[in-house]
């Protein structure tokens, strides 16, 4: 039984691997090209499809872990990457005081796009997650609840 389960462990590590080689080398030329000229100092990315027109790139700039995604033509349509709730400015940490002073701040990340660079919150009160979007000004563009399948499928 033991040797069953060995070979069976061995058998998902393989795929595992072997899915993500895969991946590796099926993002198209053109990402990878356009990838290259958005971050010229970055030497390694880990892709990942996204979704059916996009790809992920995951890599490290500075010591910090980022996430750039880019469509199947080339086009870069998000960077992101996680900062401490200590490193918010001011102005943002009253609007969230003043606006969801009974939720925790689960995860912050800075994200930004063709329209700007906004703060991305993920926040918790009891067993309600919200997703909460604010410029760098401080005003909100979008407040949704998570919905616990979502979660899952991150």
């Amino acid at each position: 039984m033991k040797n069953v389960t060995k070979l069976l462990v061995a058998f998902i590590v393989f795929c595992m691997l072997a899915f993500t080689c895969a991946n590796q080398n099926n993002v198209p030329k053109i990402v990878k090209e356009a990838f290259a000229k958005k971050f010229p100092n970055v030497k390694e990315a880990h892709w990942d499809k996204e979704s059916e027109t996009e790809w992920e790139a995951e890599f490290k700039m500075n010591k910090v872990e980022y996430s750039a995604n880019f469509s199947n033509e080339g086009v870069w349509l998000e960077t992101e990457h996680e900062i401490k709730t200590k490193d918010l400015p001011k102005n943002i940490i009253d609007v969230l005081k003043s606006q969801f002073l009974e939720y925790d701040i689960e995860d912050v990340e800075i994200s930004e796009t063709s329209k700007g660079v906004f703060y991305e919150f993920e926040i918790e009160k009891d067993e309600t997650k919200m997703e909460v979007v604010l410029d760098m000004d401080g005003k909100i563009l979008k407040k949704a609840l998570i919905e616990e399948n979502e979660e899952e499928n991150d």
